[in-house]
């Protein structure tokens, strides 16, 4: 899996400045599993398309202020996070499982049948 520079709409990208989130990538036997930090971002603020071999993550942070408040200094300048990947041809976009807990998103992606090890038993004639 490579981190992919232009997502698919890179006209999108020009017009608003993102915030690139932090990922770990774990592969194993059956698949990978991606964790992206997304803080503040909610479940109906987030956007996963996978479209051919390309996966974009797109987050909108929601900066919650007290009713009729405005603030005055934020550390958060950017409030929407994206980054896109190029997926291999092993994995099984269409079995994707994805969970939102605690800012952290976790996508467990397998392998295609085919891609996964398997033991052969040997027979004894």
């Amino acid at each position: 899996m490579n981190d992919k520079q232009a997502a698919a709409r890179p006209e999108a990208q020009a017009e608003v400045p993102t915030l690139t989130p932090r990922v770990e990538v774990f592969e194993d036997p059956e698949g990978i599993t991606l964790r992206a930090d997304l803080p503040g971002v909610p479940k109906d603020k987030l956007e996963l398309n996978v479209e051919g071999d390309s996966l974009r993550i797109e987050g909108e942070i929601a900066l919650d202020a007290p009713e009729g408040l405005e603030a005055v200094y934020a550390e958060v300048r950017l409030a929407r996070y994206r980054r896109a990947f190029t997926l291999s041809s092993e994995l099984d976009n269409s079995r994707t499982d994805a969970q939102l807990r605690d800012g952290v998103l976790t996508l467990r992606i397998p392998k295609h049948a085919h891609a996964q090890p398997r033991r052969i038993e040997v027979k004894v004639d």
